[in-house]
């Protein structure tokens, strides 16, 4: 699947933006430490993820303080490549908390419960899979993070539910749509 992410930085000026790779991301920490590398003077980086208008991420650092992080459908940022490296214990409310080790063991338990359903169609509907409930279909996180900036939350819960250039509307809401065009 191909994927689409980018880093914009607040500035005095306004935003600046960059087309970002996420092949050396591999956790929350490493793309927090990708955007404070763009910041200027503990700014706000925002990094978008996009994943072919499947899914979309928005991912808040301000300074040192941890960051925010925004997805607009879990279960199918949880099939795609960076879906781990947003889709953190905290964030999913798994920390320790869980019969699973990882989140690859819990689609792995639900693939293994929907074969399970394909093969026997006469027996009752199994019930979810211990924990399904907690990477759920639809919007996770936290929808505030950009209400600061213009954007509330039910207006990106709203942009969350289409996610085709999903993007692009909440850049134009912010007022850097052009910077975020120019690096696409």
């Amino acid at each position: 699947m191909a994927y689409f992410a980018a880093v914009l930085a607040r500035t005095e000026d306004g935003w600046d933006a960059s087309e970002t790779e996420l092949d050396n991301v591999e956790t929350l920490a490493d793309l927090a430490d990708l955007a404070r590398e763009a910041a200027q003077d503990e700014d706000t980086v925002l990094v978008f993820i996009e994943q072919e208008d499947t899914w979309f991420a928005v991912v808040r650092v301000d300074g040192e303080e941890d960051p925010r992080i925004f997805v607009s459908d879990a279960a199918a940022a949880k099939r795609s490549s960076y879906g781990d490296v947003v889709l953190t214990d905290e964030l999913v409310g798994r920390a320790g908390d869980s019969e699973f080790d990882n989140l690859d063991d819990l689609v792995t338990e639900l693939e293994d419960s929907a074969d399970a359903d394909d093969e026997d169609e006469e027996e009752d509907e199994e019930a979810p899979a211990a924990g399904a409930e907690r990477v759920p279909v639809g919007p996770l996180g936290d929808a505030a993070l950009l209400a600061d900036l213009g954007i509330g939350e039910k207006e990106l819960l709203g942009i969350s539910s289409d996610p085709n250039d999903a993007l692009g509307e909440i850049a134009d809401a912010l007022g850097c749509a052009e910077v975020l065009e120019a690096v696409r």
